[in-house]
């Protein structure tokens, strides 16, 4: 058996006695030798530069120490430039043994595991160890930092390293407005009714006690979250249930098997069977239903005297004393674990006076290569976090540099950035540079925007990077290979972050990824691809984009691999800090914009990686730094430029042109902006930098397509100027180049300005069969991370697409990730897009369909994964299908019509099948109160502008059990280009637990709900408050999944529908040949037994094609909306049944009314409401829900002030009291006392006639 130990953790007489070879290595060097049993006694000692090992055999020493080969029985083995010499096999008399088979590799490749070399990180700090981010403070926007986790407690400096920490979601906020000043016995009573006692050892000259509730399933991560639910279901739940589940069951089945030999059974044996049957399903029911809303923590909040401190109470005991008491983590930094259970370190912060608690968590979410996440999120970015001492290999980018935790991922969301989230991160930034300078932002989130040029919270980030001076580093997002996929951030208004993509090295390969032979460096298949949709790089340079760091303490792991841009991005992020540090120290000036031009003009530019993927390069940190301190005082350094192309405004040029374009003249704006200082609030500071502002640019551009004018004189102003793009001689596939602007006077500094261009130009098709146009490529050699691209306009009449690849080669398979997509105006890249990791082998050809809209440039791109080793030759083809109906995108069929007629016409020879199915029912809900009111100091935007809060409050009932996901459709599916910063609902049941929560997107959350009374808030923000009076009548959809869907009758001709006759099932259809079909009404027999009522809005989805391929995803949209419901009259051929329906009439009028005033007694006060009981009584003596209403009525179970109360008297008299008595006991007299013990016994009897003995 062979060991291997590093120096550092051999111990002084520590005993090695079963290994039989055993290896000591430190750093690179390592020494090798065979031993059967021995002893270590001394170590380590260092003797010019080099270790050695003193080793004593049996207590004799063995180890000897030469300059020279001497002994041919002993093995050498070199160390540096010295020779050990060991004692041979015979010196040291081994009776047996046994040496390795081959030589063991000692030298782990450490550097891959947190890759620095390749960004030159490694070479600058060993130059200039004092610029490791020491000086420089970095904002983390993220899920949050664990500050307990290893490497995050000191710099490099030994100071603190996470100096703030803050939770921007609002998920652990805890309402402590409620007061308590008496205690009793050394307690106060809080919010659950617990007995907290007080230690003596707290501190509080006020004497005021600030209460609330802690809830930390709603603070703790989903996996968080499973673990503790698992471990209390064991050990709370399971204890309990199990036994007794066992024992029903025993019992049941002994008294089966006592009775199995009679043939009747006596009263007493029936009663007892149905006892012993009703708790083996009751328990059975209580384990189906049962769900862990987890713990509930009372909360103590208080001053003493110098800082805020709170307790959270974890034993549920009262036991203040064994539960954290915390400090605000600004002042003091204490932080600690929540619970030995959950291992999640929390920390406190306290706004408005101590109204809001403020405690501080994480959401963690991990990435996944093998199913490529969409999501652009990860736990916190450890790279410029970690700073280890003793082990400087698994130091970050910058350990010097200190960290401010800003947590923009909302825990109740599933870790989901919200708007508030962001507006509230923004703000504090704000708030901070007050007092410090917040020099780097890194933000590891994003979403897909509909369109960059607008959009509140896009706006607020531009704010922070333009008037206070911040740099700030984003992921470009993990959804490639497709172009155009970059997320926003950074695809915002203006193109002033830093994008980042994902790039792995050979090293990495090797060590982080296990793989078992090293590759070409390169980006990752599922980097997201610049352009952004209006033309912008998108994508600034690229970095590493994973490394086994630290994780939170709750994973329960130390550390482990993670990748995707949300690691690439705090690579960047950490060589900014670098790099600051290094300018402060120098005492130089900078601005983001020249860090940003820096960063692009000395990047390192791979020949074998895409532009689009890697932007200007892979990041060198070492000639950024050269650039930025020598050309730090150049006239563009507090300046960036506003670029807008086209009629839209672009960022860029972004090109789809048809086939045999025309060459197009695109008019091109540019303009200065200058660097603002927040300090500054009328601007007068930058008044004689834009006076002075000059500069003479010359034009170049590598592209012989382009044409641009030479030279460009820029002053203050906005500058117009013309390029050509000529793409009638390009060939097909995407093309890049670039308009770069050099100072004239100083062109070694690099581009002042860079206009991306990017051409998509297409191919045509080819007619593999009269009317089959499509795209064939035969034995074409993949390579690991090869990525083949076909740009193709859709025909006009086809709707979905198919793309078919196989290989020969029976001995190797490979892993693909496919990608299709089509642009739409001012739709999001994950509007029409289909994307999916495949195995191509020779046994089946691999066929994967995707939807595709006519007439709009289609991107299919084929790229072998990168880690997928080996070559591979594939044949693959892309065919088109069709089958086009004429109502576009949605059909709309009002159930009043009885029959929809719908035209389809075939793109090829096709198989129609239609099918159209009724899924969801969309009622619209009105708020039935709204409410307008300004915000608290942490959301007012400096210096004083105030963001208000509209609360619109949506009731519903829903008489059965069903799905439920709310659409705020006015709003929804926006979040960075919305012009509103919020949009969250909490819905309550009648109980007012918190059911569910849900923001921008709601496809992603949806509720399983009982029937009964429910009650949905939505909020929206804004600091307008015009704005918010006009959404106070805002409409939503509440979307319920119907418990079966509704199918629409298809016929194939108008004849055959109105007679209900023979169905239209499947006809073989030619090309161009239009098929007329007629949908017909959804029976009313249907639509009753649904609970659907008139007006109410249905939805589902119909197919057309027979091909399976095609109905997977060639599918439209549904909506049916529900008519009048039928009358049908009885017979009234006799006056006896005219008077009898008048009579019941007259009936139904007097309930109707007895209801309507019943209803109406709670909403009464005084002597109205005495007048309107007292009708009641005299009209209906027998009716008690006229008592009980009153009741209600003068005894609200929601007012506070009647609820009692451990030490405050009740607001009443006892005249009322005796009022209540008396009502009650009326109430109680008129129930049938037998009858309703009757009901109960009877509730689960499984009779045939239960409901008339019931009766």
């Amino acid at each position: 058996m062979t060991q291997v130990f590093p120096f550092v953790e051999l111990k002084k007489e520590r005993e090695y006695s079963k290994a039989q070879h055993i290896v000591f290595y430190k750093e690179l060097k390592c020494i090798r030798f065979t031993y059967n049993e021995f002893k270590v006694f001394s170590f380590e000692f260092i003797l010019k530069g080099f270790h050695f090992v003193e080793q004593r055999y049996n207590e004799n020493p063995q180890f000897i120490q030469k300059n020279l080969w001497s002994d041919e029985r002993s093995q050498s083995f070199r160390c540096a430039s010295r020779k050990i010499i060991l004692p041979s096999l015979e010196t040291l008399n081994f009776k047996s043994i046994k040496m390795a088979d081959g030589p063991i590799d000692c030298e782990f490749p450490v550097w891959g595991l947190l890759p620095k070399k390749e960004t030159g990180v490694v070479s600058f700090l060993s130059k200039s160890p004092e610029y490791d981010g020491r000086n420089t403070i970095i904002a983390i926007f993220d899920s949050g930092v664990d500050p307990a986790a290893a490497g995050l407690s000191v710099t490099s400096t030994g100071e603190t390293k996470v100096i703030e920490r803050y939770d921007c979601s609002g998920s652990g906020d805890v309402d402590t407005s409620t007061v308590v000043s008496k205690l009793v016995d050394g307690c106060i009573t809080g919010i659950t009714g617990r007995k907290l006692t007080i230690p003596e050892s707290w501190r509080n000259p006020s004497g005021e006690w600030r209460i609330g509730v802690l809830y930390p399933f709603g603070l703790y991560p989903t996996k968080l979250k499973d673990r503790v639910q698992e471990y209390r279901s064991e050990h709370h739940w399971d204890v309990g249930h199990k036994p007794a589940y066992a024992q029903a069951s025993k019992e049941l089945q002994d008294f089966e098997s006592e009775i199995a030999s009679s043939t009747t059974l006596t009263t007493e044996q029936k009663y007892l069977k149905e006892e012993l049957e009703a708790r083996v399903e009751s328990l059975q029911a209580a384990e189906k239903k049962y769900n862990d809303a987890g713990p509930t923590y009372d909360c103590v909040l208080f001053h003493d005297g110098t800082v805020w401190r709170a307790c959270i109470d974890t034993s549920e005991c009262g036991d203040l004393k064994s539960g954290p008491l915390l400090g605000e983590y600004s002042v003091t930094h204490e932080h600690a674990h929540l619970t030995p259970l959950d291992e999640m370190t929390v920390s406190i912060n306290v706004h408005n006076d101590g109204c809001i608690l403020e405690v501080v968590g994480m959401c963690y979410v991990g990435t996944r290569v093998e199913m490529i996440l969409l999501r652009m999120v990860l736990t916190w970015p450890p790279l410029l976090l970690d700073i280890f001492l003793k082990n400087p290999d698994k130091n970050g980018v910058a350990p010097g540099a200190k960290i401010v935790s800003l947590s923009i991922g909302d825990s109740r969301l599933g870790s989901m950035e919200t708007g508030t989230a962001l507006v509230r991160a923004c703000i504090k930034i704000m708030e901070l540079s007050k007092k410090m300078k917040i020099d780097v932002i890194n933000m590891s989130y994003g979403e897909h925007a509909h369109w960059s040029n607008a959009g509140r919270v896009g706006d607020i980030i531009c704010e922070v990077v333009n008037r206070y001076g911040v740099c700030w580093v984003v992921s470009a997002g993990n959804h490639g290979p497709a172009l155009c996929t970059v997320g926003a951030p950074p695809d915002i208004a203006q193109p002033i972050l830093i994008g980042v993509g994902a790039y792995v090295s050979p090293e990495m390969m090797s060590a982080a990824y296990s793989m078992r032979t090293k590759l070409t460096g390169g980006a990752f298949s599922w980097s997201s691809r610049g352009p952004a949709a209006d033309g912008a790089a998108g994508v600034s340079v690229c970095a590493p984009g994973g490394a086994v760091a630290s994780v939170a303490r709750f994973t329960l792991r130390n550390s482990q691999l993670m990748n995707g841009t949300s690691m690439a991005a705090p690579h960047v992020a950490g060589a900014i800090g670098a790099l600051i540090s290094g300018l402060k120290a120098k005492d130089l000036p900078y601005s983001p914009y020249s860090v940003k031009r820096a960063l692009e003009n000395s990047a390192t530019y791979l020949n074998h990686v895409e532009p689009w993927a890697q932007g200007c390069g892979l990041l060198n940190v070492e000639k950024a730094f050269e650039l930025l301190t020598t050309y730090h005082d150049q006239p563009d350094r507090d300046v960036t430029f506003s670029i807008q192309c086209g009629t839209t405004n672009a960022k860029g040029i972004l090109l789809r042109p048809k086939l045999n374009d025309i060459p197009r003249d695109i008019g091109i704006s540019v303009e200065p902006q200058f660097l603002q200082d927040h300090q500054d609030l009328g601007n007068t500071s930058i008044i004689p930098k834009q006076i002075e502002f000059g500069m003479r640019l010359t034009l170049t551009c590598n592209a012989a397509w382009v044409s641009i004018p030479n030279y460009l004189d820029m002053m203050n102003t906005n500058r117009p100027i013309s390029v050509q793009v000529d793409t009638t001689a390009l060939p097909p596939g995407p093309h890049f180049t670039s308009i770069c602007a050099y100072d004239v006077v100083c062109i070694d500094k690099g581009p002042v300005l860079r206009i991306p261009i990017t051409v998509l130009q297409p191919e045509p098709l080819q007619l593999s069969s009269p009317g089959c146009p499509s795209i064939t490529a035969d034995k074409v050699l993949f390579k690991p991370s090869t990525i083949k691209r076909h740009l193709i306009i859709v025909p006009l009449e086809a709707t979905w697409g198919v793309l078919k690849i196989i290989t020969e080669d029976k001995e190797k398979f490979g892993r693909f990730l496919i990608h299709t997509m089509q642009i739409l105006p001012r739709r999001s890249c994950r509007s029409h897009e289909n994307q999916k990791l495949v195995t191509v082998n020779s046994e089946a050809p691999t066929l994967l369909p995707f939807r595709v809209m006519g007439g709009i440039t289609l991107e299919v791109v084929l790229a072998k994964y990168w880690a997928n080793i080996g070559d591979l030759v594939v044949d693959y083809s892309i065919e088109f299908h069709g089958i086009k109906p004429d109502f576009g995108t949605r059909m709309t069929f009002h159930g009043a019509e009885g029959l929809h007629a719908v035209n389809v016409i075939p793109f090829r020879m096709e198989e129609v099948q239609p099918s159209a199915q009724i899924k969801y029912n969309e009622p619209v809900l009105r708020p039935s109160e709204s409410k307008i009111s300004p915000l608290s100091k942490r959301d007012v935007i400096p210096p004083s502008r105030q963001i208000y809060q509209l609360v619109n409050t949506y009731n519903f009932h829903l008489a059965k059990g069903t799905e439920v996901s709310p659409i705020v459709a006015l709003l929804c599916d926006m979040l960075y280009e919305s012009e509103f910063e919020s949009q969250m609902w909490m819905l309550f049941n009648s109980c007012k637990q918190l059911m569910a929560v849900g923001d921008a997107y709601p496809s992603k959350y949806s509720v399983k709900l009982e029937k009964g009374d429910y009650v949905l808030r939505l909020n929206i923000r804004h600091e307008q408050r015009t704005a918010l009076e006009r959404m106070q009548e805002l409409p939503i959809l509440l979307q319920q999944k119907l418990p079966q869907p509704l199918t629409l009758d298809v016929y194939g001709s108008q004849s055959q529908a109105l007679i209900s006759g023979k169905k239209f099932n499947n006809l073989s259809v030619a090309s161009g040949i239009m098929l007329p079909l007629y949908f017909a009404a959804v029976p009313y027999d249907k639509i009753s037994r649904s609970n659907l009522t008139l007006g109410q809005l249905l939805t589902g989805t119909v197919t057309f094609a027979k091909d399976e391929l095609g109905r997977k995803v060639d599918y439209y949209d549904v909506q049916y909306v529900v008519p009048e419901p039928p009358k049908r009259s009885t017979s009234n051929s006799n006056s006896s049944q005219k008077d009898k329906e008048k009579g019941k009439s007259h009936e139904d009028y007097m309930e109707a009314l007895k209801d309507f005033k019943t209803g109406w007694l709670s909403k009464l006060e005084g002597d109205k409401l005495e007048q309107v009981y007292e009708e009641l009584v005299a009209a209906f003596p027998g009716h008690f829900g006229v008592h009980i209403a009153y009741l209600h009525s003068i005894d609200s179970p929601t007012d506070y002030k009647k609820l009692p109360h451990a030490n405050q008297p009740p607001g009443v008299t006892t005249a009322w009291c005796e009022q209540q008595i008396t009502i009650s006991e009326t109430v109680i007299k008129q129930i049938d006392q037998e009858r309703l013990l009757a009901y109960l016994g009877m509730k689960n009897d499984t009779r045939t006639d239960a409901n008339k003995i019931k009766q």
